[in-house]
Parts: C-alpha cells; structure tokens; sequence
C-alpha cells in the first residue's frame, strides 16, 4: 500500500463523515462537501492503485 492509497482512503473516510453529518443535520452545503471529499479520495487511492499495478508490472 502506497501513500496515493493511504491519503485516499483517510479523505474518503473523513468525506463520508462529513456527508453523513451534514444528513443529520440537514446540511445540504456539508453532505455536498462530504460527497465531494469522499470522492476525491476514491480517485487518489485509485492513482495509487494504478501506481501499485505499474510497479508490480515493470
């Protein structure tokens, strides 16, 4: 595991919460965010899924 895939997954994870609370509290500029973040962070762990794929390959 890369630090692409590390990076990801903690923004996605911080971007669900973020979505979630903003549900709770009728947020809807948060849950956006949240959507937002969450996936920003499931395209960079998926570059370091690909820079994984590339480095097991060459």
């Amino acid at each position: 595991m890369n630090k692409d895939q590390v990076k990801g997954k903690i923004e996605e994870s911080k971007g669900k919460i973020k979505e979630v609370a903003g549900k709770v509290l009728d947020d809807h500029e948060m849950e956006a965010k949240g959507n937002v973040q969450k996936n920003a962070g499931k395209i960079q762990s998926g570059v370091g899924d690909i820079k994984e794929e590339i480095k097991k390959h060459s």
